[in-house]
């Protein structure tokens, strides 16, 4: 039984009780006060009831006694209070309910080839995207009552059920779905992974952990694919930072053998800075194709040729691997290179352990601030006091990676450090994608959220059209078909107008093409490399795949 339906159940049977000890007393006075009183004890329930309703119709007055009128003018007064008591606590959410609609039990039964999503978080929304431009039927699965109702209400298919149970699962009709994905918490989702085992052994099943020593667990459940977002997004946050002395180029993302796509920072002591991106001539000394910048969470694609190039500058470049590693070498100032400075890391939860190992492998001096006096905590305290962050010197600091699971602490983090070193190179970690442009705004040079590194990595392994090459960038890098550019030219296609996302390479009968000029028309079976904002290349594959 609900609470709502316990709460109404309980007033009904306390205003019973209340009226039945009214009655007792009305019809004690009555007899004892009221010498001439003719009227039953029924009768006497009859007028409570009447006076509680305020319908009184008059029948008993007048009463000849003060203490009867006393008493009658207590019930008045106590049946209007059990109106405005009622009222809110148990009329209105009765009215709210038999207008709202509840969250369904079951799915339409001919739903095939769909994904199951157990359940709803801010790091499912970015998967649900890339879902739905890809044209994938999807369905979350939801156990509690009151937040299905809730996903209903806003339009997402949903199904109120147990996701670790078998019979919720099929509710759900997993023996035809294509995928299930499991992001609740690591217990949880191993219970769900069982129970998806048993109600369909072929089905690919997607499990998310928060603790990566627990992989091993979800494999053993049944898992095909076990996901660590955190672990990506602690590995790309203090790849940042270790850019100046890794002999590898571990940014770029790989498109065939010798081609890649990579963000290249710009860092405001190399000889770039100060440059407009016309001046810097970088296609022609290095021979790589600049598709688009990042500057303070601002993307533009294809860069203004006047944009000035300085720190918190990202140059979204294809080329050869060689290439760009020689333009990262020389967008890497000198003094970076042979005189690191320290870095603070604040939070030392998953992430910031990470990025301190990390950091630990290229022997790069750091302090850690974090609110657990715990070993590896340098500095104990509040990563947003001034008085904390002065104690791990943020005076000197040279960088800041900003690990903190809240986003609120990070975006005013954030500010209290670009006020106490405006030259700190702010590298941050957001919970939510709506946070990064907040935290950009803030003064953050680099923002990546959880969400999207989540949802980019479980979207990759459930779509089948679409390979999601980055999962840590700023930028979305995709390959996928595109039959509604088959006999199209790139130029007539308008691709980069249309969606604001950009074709940077083709594979054609196991070639790489990447100097695709305007000029150069698309065929049957060609695979797209396609880089943009995740919401340019969601609207990519929604209007050409």
């Amino acid at each position: 039984m609900g609470q709502l339906k316990r709460r109404a159940v309980g007033y009904v049977l306390g205003i019973a009780v209340l009226i039945f000890v009214s009655a007792l007393a009305y019809h004690f006075g009555s007899l004892t006060y009221e010498p001439s009183y003719p009227y039953s004890f029924l009768q006497s329930v009859q007028f409570v009831v009447e006076t509680f309703t305020a319908t009184g119709y008059g029948s008993h007055s007048p009463w000849e006694s003060p203490q009867m009128n006393v008493l009658v003018m207590l019930l008045d007064i106590t049946g209007v209070a059990l109106f405005f008591v009622a009222l809110p606590a148990v009329f209105l959410p009765v009215f709210r309910q038999a207008i709202s609609t509840s969250a369904p039990t079951t799915v339409d039964e001919k739903l095939r080839d769909h994904v199951i999503v157990c359940s709803f978080s801010s790091r499912v929304e970015t998967l649900i995207d890339e879902l739905e431009a890809d044209g994938v039927d999807y369905v979350l699965l939801e156990a509690d009552g009151d937040r299905a109702d809730e996903l209903s209400e806003e339009g997402y298919p949903i199904v109120h059920a147990d996701p670790e149970s078998v019979a919720g699962l099929r509710r759900a009709n997993i023996s035809t779905a294509r995928a299930l994905v499991a992001d609740v918490s690591d217990r949880v989702d191993a219970s769900i992974v069982l129970a998806a085992r048993e109600a369909n052994g072929d089905l690919q099943v997607v499990s998310v952990v928060e603790d990566p020593d627990r992989e091993r667990y979800h494999r053993l459940a049944g898992a095909d694919t076990v996901l660590s977002p955190r672990t990506i997004l602690g590995e790309s946050l203090a790849g940042k930072l270790t850019t100046a002395v890794r002999t590898d180029f571990e940014d770029a993302v790989s498109i065939g053998e010798e081609f890649a796509i990579a963000e290249i920072p710009i860092d405001g002591d190399c000889e770039l800075a100060g440059t407009t991106l016309a001046e810097s001539a970088i296609h022609e000394r290095y021979g790589v194709t600049i598709v688009g910048s990042w500057l303070h969470g601002d993307f533009e694609m294809p860069p203004d040729p006047e944009l000035v190039l300085d720190s918190g500058t990202y140059l979204i470049v294809t080329g050869r691997e060689p290439q760009l590693q020689e333009l990262e070498r020389e967008a890497t100032s000198a003094v970076r290179r042979f005189s690191h400075g320290k870095t603070i890391v604040v939070g030392y939860g998953e992430v910031g352990e990470i990025v301190a190992g990390r950091l630990d492998e290229f022997d790069l001096p750091y302090t850690v601030v974090d609110e657990a006096d715990r070993e590896g905590v340098d500095i104990v305290g509040d990563g947003t006091d001034p008085e904390v962050l002065r104690a791990a010197g943020i005076e000197n600091a040279r960088s800041v990676v900003l690990a903190l699971p809240d986003d609120t602490a990070t975006e005013f983090a954030t500010l209290v450090i670009r006020d106490l070193n405006p030259e700190a190179e702010i590298v941050a970690r957001a919970e939510t994608a709506g946070a990064i442009q907040k935290t950009y705004r803030a003064g953050a040079e680099y923002v990546l959220s959880l969400s999207t590194v989540s949802g980019r990595a479980i979207a990759s392994e459930v779509l089948d059209t679409e390979k999601i090459l980055s999962m840590d960038t700023q930028i979305e890098c995709i390959r996928t078909t595109a039959a509604g550019l088959i006999n199209e030219t790139l130029a007539g296609a308008g691709v980069r107008e249309r969606t604001g996302s950009t074709v940077v390479a083709v594979e054609r009968d196991d070639e790489l093409l990447t100097d695709l000029g305007p000029d150069f028309r698309f065929q049957h079976g060609d695979e797209l490399v396609v880089v943009g904002t995740d919401e340019d290349t969601n609207r990519f594959v929604e209007q050409f795949g």
